[in-house]
């Protein structure tokens, strides 16, 4: 019996040695790569051209018996394009009181920005400078952020010019902290330091996560507690603000104080949870609905009031018109009642 030559085995062969050194130059690439330091540098990159930095300045006139003489001061600060037609968001506190504000570019431009209007109790501000084509962030998702997260600070402290700082995200919904009226910081032990003040939080993204606003510290400088904005907040805030020239909230009217077991004992109230009304202003939606002072708010929206924090917000997110349904408590009589929220009015105190 004749035997076949076998003339496919040199090509198979080939194949084989081919896939082996494929796989082997895959192998030593991976291999470089896990050997290569871990770095934000591509985050970094992506991310500062749009962060600025904001210089605000005031003019005092000083007299004297013989002559008098203007004295110039300036504020540092940052901000962040939101819009690629020159929209910034800031603090109000960067800005306020400014005669004039510049903002300096990542690319060392500088250009007179306009105040498109502010609101000092979420201390955010909005600015526009008449440039195209800007490098603007993604706008992230700051309900998806956990705590544990690595984000990324970027401002200019001390006037030093744009510093990147890490770190992680410490605590969510910060809003006893006495910084403004309506506080959900953010917590980060990123070192956030003065100048660092509307600057962005970002995440590992390269996404837009916070504004950041202030820092706890007895020194002035950074001990590893920093707040910033939500993004979610900030935004909505700026639309308002870019809509209408302010920020329109719902108001109701009243002040109230969380019910603790010891407050329920103490003053025999005839329930442990809910809120418990301190004072009411005249003419306001809820003198209008009859709510006295005394009564219990156990409900309102079907939202349980045990926090008179979140209450606050809530009433605040509304829009003036909104009917609302509030379930209260007057001595051992339940009642339950719908108001319609009027516009919170411009005051210094801030009520629901």
């Amino acid at each position: 019996m004749m035997k076949l030559k076998i003339y496919w085995m040199p090509a198979i062969i080939a194949i084989l040695l081919g896939a082996c050194i494929g796989l082997a130059t895959l192998l030593i690439q991976d291999n470089r790569k896990s050997q290569r330091p871990f770095s934000f540098a591509d985050i970094v990159k992506a991310t500062t051209p749009s962060v600025v930095s904001i210089y605000s300045q005031k003019f005092t006139k000083r007299h004297w018996i013989d002559k008098a003489a203007i004295t110039q001061t300036t504020s540092l600060g940052s901000g962040v394009i939101i819009t690629s037609d020159g929209f910034i968001l800031t603090n109000h506190h960067v800005i306020q009181n400014a005669q004039s504000i510049t903002v300096a570019l990542n690319d060392e431009r500088r250009l007179a920005a306009n105040l498109i209007g502010s609101d000092p109790s979420t201390d955010l501000a909005v600015l526009k400078i008449q440039l195209n084509d800007l490098p603007s962030l993604q706008i992230g998702q700051s309900e998806e952020v956990q705590i544990g997260d690595q984000i990324l600070a970027i401002g200019n402290p001390f006037g030093i010019g744009q510093t990147v700082t890490s770190g992680i995200i410490s605590a969510k919904g910060r809003n006893s902290i006495g910084l403004n009226t309506y506080e959900n910081f953010l917590q980060t032990d990123a070192a956030i330091n003065p100048g660092n003040s509307g600057g962005a939080l970002v995440n590992m993204q390269g996404k837009l996560i916070g504004i950041s606003s202030a820092i706890y510290s007895s020194s002035g400088g950074s001990q590893g507690i920093g707040f910033a904005t939500p993004i979610n907040d900030a935004m909505n805030v700026m639309q308002d603000i870019i809509s209408h020239g302010e920020v329109i909230r719902g108001y109701l009217g009243m002040e109230a104080q969380k019910i603790t077991h010891n407050l329920a004992n103490n003053l025999a109230l005839p329930s442990e949870y809910g809120l418990l009304v301190s004072d009411i202003t005249n003419e306001s939606p809820a003198d209008k609905a009859g709510i006295e002072v005394g009564d219990i708010i156990l409900e309102i929206n079907q939202t349980p009031s045990r926090d008179p924090i979140q209450i606050k917000r809530l009433i605040a997110s509304l829009k003036p018109g909104t009917s609302i349904s509030l379930l209260g408590l007057r001595g051992r009589q339940s009642y339950q009642t719908k108001i319609t929220l009027d516009k919170q009015p411009a005051m210094q105190r801030i009520t629901y």
